[in-house]
């Protein structure tokens, strides 16, 4: 699987480590920075990142920052992606089964480093339920577009 990463500097250590941790379990890992934890803007580095994501060009996405809560912001801007603010292995479960989230986001000042990369682990080999899923997928994905004739 091709999957972004993308961090700003409050969340560059974890980016880094789960980078190694993705390419270990044979992943094509595409970097859109930071590249350190000097001071940036956050969407300047997600905006890409959730853009690959929506064009198709990443398959996925884990992005990082202090809380994560900004960088989900970000991504969910772009149309199909669904960012799910990840906190614990539950959380990263359910963004996968129940909301098919393609992308995740992660706060490196909320855990520690072995949980951040449980979550991404759990969130990988979680797969998605489907069934009644699908329509609140779809109506997600269609939401704010112009009804149909």
């Amino acid at each position: 699987m091709k999957i972004a990463v993308a961090s700003d500097h409050a969340g560059f250590d974890y980016k880094e480590r789960i980078k190694a941790l993705l390419a270990a379990l044979g992943h094509d890992v595409i970097d859109f920075g930071t590249h350190s934890t000097a001071p940036v803007d956050y969407p300047d580095f997600i905006g890409p990142a959730a853009a690959a994501v929506a064009e198709g060009s990443c398959d996925a996405g884990v992005v990082f920052g202090g809380s994560g809560n900004g960088e989900a912001m970000v991504a969910n801007r772009f149309r199909h992606v669904r960012c799910a603010v990840c906190w614990n292995v539950r959380s990263a479960e359910l963004a996968r089964r129940h909301n098919d989230a393609n992308m995740i986001s992660i706060g490196q000042r909320m855990m520690e480093a072995a949980t951040a990369e449980a979550i991404v682990r759990t969130w990988l080999e979680t797969d998605f339920e489907d069934g009644r899923h699908r329509r609140r997928i779809r109506k997600i994905d269609d939401y704010g577009r112009p009804p149909t004739r």
